[in-house]
């Protein structure tokens, strides 16, 4: 028997989805009302056509039209891949206080999570300056107006956090319907983007973060994954999304940190998940070690150990190559450090001697993570040391200076490279050969987020408003 055809619509949004349905609602009503069978045929131009086939094209013309559209969606921290780049093919150049912009609202509390972005909606974390309150904010994409405030968490025992941090940084990451929010220790929890209630939440995934949190979740097929490492514990974890139940949970090996200080164990990045050696791998790059995980099972898979802590930045992929970031090196002394490592991705057990392709140590960022565009690594340093790398070899491109401190990631579009100061500045770098400004955009505030930058629109976050720039 012939399998029944179907017609899925889950991998669409909403604004795709709800059109599409609607037209095909109402060409089967068409069919209905006038008792057309699969098998009737019609005339046309004195050749037989059968309704199958003119079903089947509306429904294809459909599809295509629908799914055209600008549908745009910025999921995760540094985007829907995870890497930096967004989709958008046009990007404001040119914006500012009194420049480009489409709306701005101010936003309660203390956050530096980032913006992601799904269908009409804008979702972030934010907590009062204290801790003592955790939520979080939907605003409306078109008019920035906040939809809704959903309190999520009041822990009854508060961390310290670094001066620099707060008590939301760790940005969200959504899909349809859903939007998963993490606090660290205090707290996870998914949220229904429709009815705005907490669907699950865990309190029990704890450790002592010392300075506060700031590890993202990512999605990965139906699988929430987790960092959690501080001075006392460290651990990787997968939860079931729809129930908020562990799938699987691996320590760190643990043989890395049992002669080493508390104060050196902790981490802070946030993984990623790339095709590698023939298989799906989860690289993270916590402290004294990367490691890559099978992700649907929590499997060590290789490692390389690099002896630092307090890893920030996220680890990148390109041409079968993870480049990853080592952390403050504080045993030298200060001036502190960080390493920069370019690893072949295919092996098993240690690779950190036989895969190692090159490293480097000059002007390395310890908090942004930097984006490849077109075979060349682009990074700024924390105190504004812009250099270009060639992944490849690790070779200097150019190096440059801009303005500022940056704590918040590069991200590519529309052809461009956008640095985002802490001063409240975006630079507009020109990827290529040489460093080449484009535009220097003073937007006021200071900015620790990382932009989201989609549909020919730029969303910056700053300490105390969330903008919407677009040029037209």
């Amino acid at each position: 028997m012939a399998p029944t055809p179907y017609l899925d619509i889950s991998c669409l949004s909403g604004r795709q989805a709800y059109p599409l349905l609607i037209l095909f609602i109402t060409l089967t009503f068409i069919m209905k009302l006038f008792n057309f069978k699969q098998s009737h045929y019609i005339k046309y131009e004195s050749k037989l056509i059968s309704m199958n086939y003119l079903f089947a094209f509306l429904l294809f013309f459909t599809v295509c039209f629908f799914s055209g559209g600008d549908v745009e969606n910025w999921t995760h921290f540094r985007g829907s891949t995870l890497d930096g780049h967004s989709a958008t093919e046009r990007a404001p150049v040119h914006f500012g206080a009194q420049k480009s912009i489409v709306w701005e609202t101010s936003i309660e509390g203390i956050a530096y999570s980032s913006p992601v972005v799904f269908d009409d909606q804008i979702w972030l974390t934010s907590a009062t300056q204290n801790g003592e309150e955790m939520f979080a904010i939907c605003l409306d994409y078109a008019s920035g107006g906040v939809i809704r405030k959903i309190p999520v968490f009041q822990p009854s025992e508060i961390q310290h956090i670094h001066p620099t941090n707060s008590y939301a940084t760790p940005t969200p990451c959504i899909e349809g319907g859903v939007v998963y929010v993490h606090y660290g220790t205090y707290g996870t929890a998914a949220i229904s983007t429709s009815g705005f209630e907490v669907i699950w939440q865990r309190t029990d995934l704890n450790c002592s973060h010392m300075q506060g949190a700031a590890s993202s979740p990512v999605i990965y097929n139906d699988l929430l994954i987790l960092h959690l490492e501080g001075t006392d514990v460290q651990y990787v974890i997968a939860l079931d999304k729809r129930t908020g139940k562990t799938a699987w949970k691996t320590e760190r090996p643990q043989e890395y940190y049992k002669d080493v200080e508390p104060v050196y164990r902790k981490a802070y990045i946030t993984p990623i998940v790339v095709d590698g050696n023939g298989q799906k791998q989860l690289i993270s790059n916590g402290s004294q070690l990367c490691v890559s995980y099978d992700p649907d099972t929590g499997e060590e898979l290789w490692r390389f150990f690099y002896g630092e802590d307090s890893t920030v930045g996220m680890p990148l992929y390109y041409d079968g190559m993870i480049f990853i970031n080592s952390g403050w090196v504080m045993s030298q002394g200060p001036p502190f450090f960080a390493r920069f490592f370019a690893i072949n991705l295919a092996g098993e057990g240690d690779v950190t001697v036989p895969h190692l392709i090159w490293e480097s140590e000059t002007d390395i960022p310890q908090i942004p993570t930097p984006v490849i565009v077109d075979g060349k690594i682009y990074m700024v340093h924390d105190r504004g040391a812009v250099t270009c790398l060639d992944a490849k070899t690790g070779r200097v491109v150019w190096k440059d200076k801009l303005k500022g401190q940056f704590n918040a990631s590069p991200v590519y579009a529309g052809g461009n490279i956008y640095f985002s100061s802490v001063q409240g500045v975006v630079y507009v770098v020109k990827p290529g050969d040489k460093f080449t400004l484009v535009a220097e955009n003073k937007i006021g505030g200071r900015i620790k987020a990382t932009p989201a930058i989609l549909r020919n629109s730029i969303i910056i976050r700053t300490d105390k408003k969330l903008y919407r720039f677009e040029e037209h």
